[in-house]
């Protein structure tokens, strides 16, 4: 019998928010996101949407799922390469050479889904992935 939670095909769209969500507030949280940021980084829905979601209501487009996956992934692929939590966390705020002395942060903050992708395959290279 098929099981039915927020990874399987029978969830619910309302435990997919959920689940997206949660996980993105925890980053949020960890990485110091103000509100603005976050909207962007999600795709710049509006405010009151944004809130929505927070609360699982509504529903959250592919586009931001995707957002959030490559978001997660960079925050991994940091608690990998920089075992200290507050030096992970950190990094995403720190000037960068390869990123034309821009933040990652700065960088992701474009708005589109490839400059969030462009984060997370510096990062993947970093670890070796």
């Amino acid at each position: 019998m098929p099981q039915s939670g927020p990874g399987s095909a029978a969830a619910t769209g309302g435990d997919r928010i959920q689940a997206a969500m949660e996980a993105f507030s925890k980053l949020s949280d960890a990485w110091e996101l103000s509100t603005d940021e976050q909207i962007t980084l999600l795709g710049t829905p509006g405010r009151s949407t944004f809130f929505k979601w927070k609360k699982s209501g509504g529903n959250l487009p592919n586009d931001a799922v995707e957002r959030i996956s490559h978001l997660l992934s960079i925050y991994k692929a940091l608690e990998i390469l920089l075992p200290d939590p507050k030096a992970a966390d950190n990094w995403i705020k720190r000037k960068n050479r390869y990123f034309g002395d821009q933040s990652a942060l700065e960088v992701m903050l474009g708005g589109q889904v490839a400059d969030i992708y462009r984060v997370r395959e510096y990062v993947n290279a970093q670890r070796g992935g």
